[in-house]
């Protein structure tokens, strides 16, 4: 399976995310992203769980699932395979 994106690096720092992905760093301001991630603590925060397609992140802890596309900003084409409806 490709990966639709590599994440390198997610770290937090006060209300905000820092990802590395695709080899751009993006900063996410939790306060507009989810609540859980903002209210989390620290271990709750460092524990996620990439997909292995690289197009998801999931916090177990905090039952938190986000897509990396939507933290990006952007959409992905419904020719892609992985987004392909049937």
């Amino acid at each position: 399976m490709k990966a639709i994106h590599k994440i390198q690096k997610i770290d937090f720092s006060g209300s905000q995310m820092r990802l590395k992905v695709d080899g751009k760093e993006v900063k996410v301001n939790l306060t507009k992203t989810s609540s859980r991630l903002l209210k989390a603590s620290k271990k709750e925060r460092e524990t996620y769980q990439i997909s292995p397609s690289g197009y998801g992140i999931h916090w177990p802890l905090i039952d938190e699932d986000l897509s990396v596309d939507s933290l990006l900003g952007s959409k992905r084409s419904f020719d892609h395979p992985m987004t392909r409806l049937r």
